[in-house]
């Protein structure tokens, strides 16, 4: 009876020891799960401009001088440094944040851009800056009006907002970067293109010689004003051409609600300007590139520039870039035909 109960409790320690260690071990797989899963989005990357550019300066000097003066050079260095330590706990420096927005036609940045944000809100103040260094020719509509809510949270917070624009900020480009507290712009740098622009083909006689017929059925009087495929109207002409009208006009408005100093009817009419001429126009406020806005903050300015890395797929890590280049310009060619209004 005795070695039937220590059998059976040597079973049970066996069994129990077995269940504990299954748990454990999917415990472990759905801890590792959950986490894959929450690092899927990606992550953010924080990088010190003002350390790296110092790093640099400091490199070059050194290649300059002598083994003498470097040595010395660097003992002077260092004392400095633990100077520069003790006054940063006794007082908190200005911080500059940097994002980067490089704009295609569906502002597909405005993903990480609004993650971005999101983080410094966190942990910016009205004593620090936001500085986005902006290149956009335009695009569509209403992805570049969410574009410019997403900097409007930094205006709605109160840290200031600076845009610099080293090459192009048109159309919905421009509309993000008029949000800003200050615009600064290259001397070159292209900047307006104030106006709407959509257009559509339609292969109706083509179909129609050939004896296709298409029937487009839609509840609604205005559900479907152009056609890619059925017989335009003149009525459904005029409603498009009214719905772009009003579209530039929600434009125009924002533009006056932002940039009060600037006649907006008079620059409204599709153009683009030089950043010299723009100066002119009020539509920016300075002739400065972001590297000599940002350099010249160094000395009272910590500088982090945020990014947020999206995890790659496995395509993109094979260098499969192609596919993906020809499905944007699938997409782009289906917007364009299914008659998506655009800031360009």
């Amino acid at each position: 009876m005795l070695e039937i109960l220590s059998d059976y409790g040597l079973f049970l320690a066996k069994t129990l020891t077995f269940v504990i260690a299954v748990v454990v071990v999917v415990a472990a797989m759905a801890s590792i799960g959950a986490r894959s899963r929450r690092q899927a989005r990606g992550h953010l990357e924080v990088e010190a401009l003002h350390s790296e550019i110092q790093a640099m300066r400091e490199s070059l000097q050194d290649n300059l001088l002598s083994a003498r003066e470097r040595k010395a050079l660097v003992k002077a260095r260092h004392k400095e440094k633990k100077i520069e330590a003790k006054r940063k706990d006794a007082a908190k420096k200005h911080r500059i944040f940097v994002l980067n927005f490089k704009g295609d036609i569906r502002a597909s940045a405005v993903a990480g851009l609004r993650e971005e944000i999101t983080a410094l809100l966190g942990q910016a103040t009205n004593s620090d800056e936001v500085v986005v260094r902006l290149e956009s020719p335009g695009g569509m509509v209403h992805s570049y009006g969410l574009a410019a809510s997403q900097l409007d949270r930094i205006r709605k917070q109160g840290i200031p907002l600076t845009i610099c624009v080293d090459k192009v900020a048109a159309s919905g480009g421009y509309m993000m970067a008029c949000v800003a507290d200050r615009i600064l712009a290259a001397p070159f740098a292209i900047i307006g293109s104030i106006g709407v622009v959509a257009q559509i083909p339609n292969f109706h006689r083509l179909l129609k010689k050939h004896d296709v017929d298409f029937e487009l059925l839609t509840a609604g009087e205005h559900k479907r004003t152009l056609t890619i495929f059925g017989e335009n109207t003149d009525s459904g002409r005029e409603k498009f051409l009214e719905d772009l009208q009003e579209t530039h006009e929600h434009f125009k408005d924002f533009i006056r609600q932002h940039r009060s100093g600037v006649d907006v009817d008079s620059v409204a009419t599709g153009e683009i300007w030089l950043g010299t001429r723009a100066l002119e126009l009020g539509l920016v406020d300075e002739v400065m590139t972001s590297d000599e806005y940002l350099t010249a903050k160094l000395d009272e300015t910590e500088i982090f520039e945020l990014s947020y890395a999206r995890k790659k797929s496995l395509p993109q890590k094979m260098g499969l870039a192609a596919e993906e280049s020809a499905d944007n310009l699938l997409v782009r060619w289906f917007d364009r035909l299914s008659g998506c209004r655009y800031f360009s």
